[in-house]
C-alpha cells in the first residue's frame, strides 16, 4: 500500500490527486512549488515505473508546469529529481523569476524556508486546485 514518505508529509500541504499523482505544496513562500508523488510502493526512481506510469508521470508533470507557469507568470519553470533526502520518487516543480532569491542557481540548500501562515496555505492551495481541476480526482 503506498505511504507519503514522513517527510513529505511534515513539509508540504496536501492539493488533492491525479491519477498517478499526490500533488502536494511545497511549505515555502519564497517559491510556487508542487510536488508530484507517483503512489506507487518502493520506487525511487522513473524508470522502476512501468511504460504506462512512466507516460502518465509525464503527462501529469507536464500539466503542473504549464498551469503553475501560467497562474504565477514564471519566468522559468525548473522540474527536477534528486532524492537524495528522501528516496521515495517525487518530482518537484519550481516556479522561477529573475528576481528571486536564487536566480539563476538552484533552490536547493539556498537560505531558509519561509513557511506559510495558515491562511495563506488555505488560499494557494485552493488557488492550485482550481488550476489544477481538470486532472483533479475527487478524494471520495
Amino acid at each position: 500500500m503506498f505511504k507519503l514518505h514522513s517527510r513529505l508529509q511534515q513539509d508540504t500541504f496536501r492539493i488533492g490527486k491525479f491519477t498517478l499523482c499526490e500533488v502536494l505544496l511545497m511549505n515555502d513562500t519564497r517559491y510556487p512549488w508542487v510536488i508530484l508523488v507517483p503512489k506507487r510502493e518502493d520506487i525511487s526512481e522513473i524508470y522502476q515505473l512501468d511504460n504506462k506510469d512512466q507516460q502518465q508521470l509525464m503527462i501529469e508533470s507536464s500539466f503542473v508546469a504549464s498551469q503553475l507557469a501560467d497562474m504565477v507568470k514564471a519566468d522559468k519553470m525548473n522540474v527536477a529529481m534528486l532524492g537524495n533526502v528522501v528516496s521515495q520518487l517525487h518530482l518537484h516543480h519550481v516556479a522561477r523569476f529573475k528576481v528571486d532569491e536564487t536566480w539563476p542557481g538552484p533552490v536547493w540548500g539556498k537560505g531558509q524556508a519561509v513557511p506559510y501562515n495558515q491562511d495563506e496555505s488555505n488560499v494557494v492551495c485552493q488557488q492550485l486546485k482550481n488550476a489544477f481541476s481538470a486532472l483533479l480526482h475527487d478524494d471520495n
